[in-house]
């Protein structure tokens, strides 16, 4: 037998945005932005009714409100400002305004209906109340309003103060909120800091530094490339894994199995007799060596990212303290790490369907403290996909919950759900299949997903170029035009990218049929010449100068493809919302060929009729064209230069007469 309802809401509150999974994970933000949010909101009847956002800081009993505003066809709107780097909870509230729709009736019968002398009464009624739920100037002024109201000598004119606006607000901000009804859910919203949106990555093996052939570099070698990493304009400084690196099983030159005297092995084999995951590798330094290095880090204006791999060697301190952690074969022994054909033998799986699970996760979130109590607020981390989510959930809130501007990059290439869960569950950034996106439209599909459909509000993309495990065929086979190219590609259609050191120096010797680098930094200590001829380094230099001095580029949503008339240019653009900046940029996609093509500016879209002039400034080689409609010519010569950045400047005119570009 159906139940009555414990309260009745006669309010229909439904299709919340942005709202993920049912209210299940939270969307993402950035602070400062203002967070929209729209409902359909509706009543059976006439009655005029009002829409209300409420929100709070997360753990805050006193909601905020602010009113949403009827958009069309019973869709309303309403946003506040996200001022703080926190968690938000938010929902959607609505009643019937009493006496708005009182006074909208009072419209209707006035002129029809002789006598509204019981309507006027309902009326008073309703503004006698508001008084009573009204305090200070606000009482006072209804009480003299209510006063002439009632001194009023003929209905007519009681008619026209009760229909007066000022009377109406002051009611209204007091009256009873009939009918009131709230949204099923609570909603969450992540706020993340500026960072967590726009970056620019740059990836290297510390002990790669070193300028002595046959000794590795340490922390204090890492420092003396800051100036020129800083210079080429990247703003996080990610380091592969700087724990003591095992001994055991330790893996060798190109992946080989065995190693010989002096292979220094993985560094995401983690643990020996120096420590385990709160250590760092003794050839690197100390950990005041650390902690003044990532200082130096700061002082150049970058932030420093630590590579979080939860692995453990044979040699790990784990494994003596806590054997129960790993999985067991049936002779006693650990088994090791495996993903067919690739072996692991140096590392130890931990496991996580332990009856232990629960101890192992608060350990990992004890290292994390341990380095985010340092000073470390980003984290990359490695093969996320092969521990719960459920793990990730907790461990990211928990971290957040006191520390909420510490950031996480999720290396998941893998299913395209589980990396979708894993930036529902918390990860800040994620990195993507853009390295593998070749074609022009295979970029516009994959780009198309990430900002149109729902993955906008969870899934803040990071283009990677190029890792140490991916050398994409692309720029194995076609060199530097394709580093060039795929460079613009990262760095303008995604707020967040990064490129693996030697990539300026466009590194692509590979181990035949595979993506793997040969003499890979993975297994062995490499010295780079960091001015060979052939290297980018100015190239990537003037691209993120672009990115830094374009606001458009800090934004992913804004993405948007024009017509290029042919099937390997690329021609997309992205503007301000007050289109103070707007850039496009066009890519010539086929590395072997010259391409000459015609471009379609959509002029309409920025303002500009077909009889305007305005200024085409080309960003990497700096030239201008002043241009008329919406044709326009260029050839991209992929030896030469295969990408263009335009800023387009429309033509302003002072008050003296003389015209210029803005």
């Amino acid at each position: 037998m159906a139940t009555l309802p414990k309260i009745l809401q006669t309010v229909v509150i439904e299709h919340v945005a942005p709202e993920l999974d049912g209210g299940r994970y939270p969307v993402k933000r950035i602070m400062g932005e203002a967070f929209d949010v729209t409902a359909d909101i509706f009543k059976e009847g006439h009655d005029t009714i009002a829409g209300i956002l409420r929100y709070k800081t997360e753990g805050n009993n006193a909601w905020q409100e602010s009113p949403m505003q009827h958009v069309d066809n019973d869709r309303w709107a309403g946003s506040f400002v996200l001022a703080e780097n926190t968690r938000y909870v938010y929902t959607v509230g609505a009643y019937v305004k009493s006496f708005e729709t009182w006074r909208k009736e009072l419209t209707k019968k006035h002129g029809v209906v002789e006598d509204l002398s019981s309507e006027l009464l309902e009326g008073e009624a309703q503004v006698k109340e508001a008084i009573t739920q009204s305090k200070g100037p606000d009482k006072s002024e209804l009480k003299l309003w209510l006063d002439k109201w009632k001194a009023a000598p003929n209905q007519d004119t009681r008619i026209t103060i009760a229909l007066d606006d000022i009377l109406a607000t002051l009611v209204g901000q007091h009256e009873k909120r009939a009918a009131w009804s709230t949204y099923m859910q609570e909603l969450t919203v992540i706020v993340d800091r500026e960072r967590a949106r726009f970056s620019a990555w740059y990836e290297i093996f510390p002990r790669s530094e070193g300028t002595v052939e046959g000794q590795g570099g340490t922390f204090k070698d890492c420092e003396a490339r800051l100036p020129v990493i800083r210079e080429m304009g990247f703003d996080v400084l990610y380091l592969t894994p700087i724990h003591p690196i095992g001994e055991t099983n330790r893996k060798g030159r190109n992946n080989s199995l065995k190693s010989q005297p002096g292979d220094p092995g993985s560094p995401w084999a983690i643990g020996s007799r120096h420590g385990g995951h709160d250590a760092v590798e003794p050839a690197l330094g100390t950990m005041k060596d650390f902690d003044h290095f990532q200082k130096s880090v700061r002082n150049h204006g970058m932030e420093l990212a630590l590579d979080f791999a939860i692995n453990a060697t044979p040699d790990h301190p784990y494994v003596n303290q806590h054997p129960e952690w790993f999985k067991q074969r049936p002779d006693g022994s650990i088994k090791y790490a495996e993903n067919p054909p690739k072996k692991y033998e140096d590392i130890y799986a931990l496991d996580f369907y332990s009856e232990a699970w629960a101890d192992i996760w608060q350990e990992m979130k004890r290292v994390l403290l341990f380095w985010v109590e340092r000073g470390v607020k980003i984290f990359r981390v490695d093969n996320p996909h092969t521990k719960p989510v459920p793990f990730w959930e907790w461990l990211i809130r928990s971290i957040q919950e006191a520390h909420p501007d510490v950031l996480f990059l999720s290396e998941a290439f893998t299913r395209p759900k589980m990396m979708r869960i894993l930036a529902k569950a918390g990860f800040t950034q994620s990195y993507t299949y853009f390295t593998w996106r070749n074609s022009k439209k295979e970029m516009i599909e994959y780009l198309t997903e990430l900002t149109q459909t729902d993955m906008k509000e969870f899934f803040r993309p990071n283009f990677f170029t190029s890792t140490p495990d991916i050398l994409p065929e692309i720029l194995q086979q076609a060199g530097r035009p394709a580093f060039k190219f795929r460079l613009v590609l990262a760095a303008t259609l995604s707020p967040s990218y990064g490129i693996y050191n030697s990539y300026e120096l466009c590194e692509n010797r590979a181990i035949p049929g595979t993506e793997e680098y040969q003499d890979s930094e993975k297994y062995e200590i490499r010295h780079w010449d960091w001015d060979r001829p052939g290297h980018i380094r100015n190239y990537i230099t003037i691209v993120n100068q672009i990115r830094r001095n374009n606001p458009c580029l800090h934004l992913f949503t804004n993405l948007r493809f024009y017509q290029a008339d042919s099937e390997h240019v690329l021609f997309y653009g992205k503007m301000t919302p007050d289109q103070s900046n707007i850039l496009l940029v066009v890519v010539n996609m086929d590395p072997y060929t010259t391409h000459e093509v015609r471009l379609s500016i959509p002029i309409e879209e920025f303002g500009i009729g077909e009889h305007d002039t305005y200024q085409l400034h080309e960003l990497i080689q700096d030239y201008r064209h002043q241009v008329v409609g919406t044709e326009y010519w260029i050839r991209l010569d992929p030896q030469k230069e295969p990408a263009a950045i335009f800023a387009l400047r429309k033509r302003v005119r002072r008050e003296n007469d003389f015209d210029y570009f803005q």
